[in-house]
This record gives C-alpha cells, sequence and structure tokens, in this order.
C-alpha cells in the first residue's frame, strides 16, 4: 500500500504532501509498527545520515531498496517504539523541516521501557523523503537492549 501522495511506482503524485505531512506519516507509521510501509515514503535514491549510530547499525543508508531492508530489519527486532513530544520547526528552505521528538520505548522480550531522544532533519522534494540526517540516541537504544 502506497502512502497518499505516492503512486504505485513509488513516485510522487501532484499535489504531494509537505515535509510536516511526511514526517507525520513516517512517525506514525514507526510508532504502529508498521515497518513494511516506511521505504514508500523515501525517495528511490534517498539517503539517511545516522551519525551516531553505533556498529553494526550503518551510519548511511542510500536508496529506497535499502532504507527498506533496515526498516524490515527493525520490523524483526523486539523493540516498539512510540514517538511522545514532537516539535516541528520550519525553516527558511520549504522542503526542509527540524523534527525533535522522544521514543517510548519497550523492549518486547523483557518487558523493560525506556526513553530516548531524538531529532530528524529531512529534506522533503514532490511528496518523498529525499534525506535526512537522524540524531538519534543510538547509545539509550544500546543500553535499553543489553539492560533489557
Amino acid at each position: 500500500m502506497n502512502p497518499p501522495g505516492v503512486n504505485p511506482a513509488g513516485k510522487a503524485t501532484p499535489g504531494a504532501a509537505t515535509p510536516r505531512e511526511v514526517f507525520a506519516r513516517l512517525s506514525a507509521g514507526i510508532s504502529a509498527g508498521r515497518w513494511h510501509e516506511l521505504a514508500a515514503l523515501y525517495a528511490e535514491d534517498a539517503v539517511v545520515e545516522q551519525p551516531f549510530a553505533l556498529p553494526p547499525a550503518p551510519p548511511r543508508l542510500e536508496g529506497r531498496a535499502v532504507i527498506d531492508r533496515h526498516f524490515r530489519a527493525a520490523a524483526r527486532g523486539p523493540l516498539e517504539l512510540r514517538a511522545r513530544d514532537v516539535v516541528v520547526h520550519d525553516t527558511a528552505d520549504p522542503e526542509v523541516i527540524v523534527a525533535e521528538f522522544d521514543y517510548d520505548g519497550r523492549v518486547a522480550t523483557s518487558g523493560r521501557t525506556f526513553r530516548v531522544a531524538n531529532i530528524q532533519v529531512l529534506r522533503v522534494r514532490g511528496g518523498l523523503i529525499a534525506e535526512t540526517r537522524d540524531y538519534h540516541d543510538h547509545p539509550g537504544f544500546a543500553r535499553a537492549m543489553r539492560d533489557g
């Protein structure tokens, strides 16, 4: 199923979603555990930078297919995430927003709960995510997994 504003070929359609709308779909999809739908929000040649990623997570994901594999791997993991306290900032560039939010998380295998902070800088072009820089608290995720 393609998100609104995206045709079956994964191309943005006229009247495509705004950066805020695309971020809201991304956040809602993660919070609902709909990992298999998320890659459709990204352009075919999208780039995701994760400067704080810890091995084995890659610091850079290139292309929708790689991003899809990343999300499908997350779906097989034990983390459940719910975005909260979301604040979205517009920038001087109409394609770019900055989103600040927390994830309330749960490790399904242990029941352990945790909270991590996040910032994402998204560039949305034609209703699809062209690039992001994701500043997630990867050490916080690692602690939750280790301690959980």
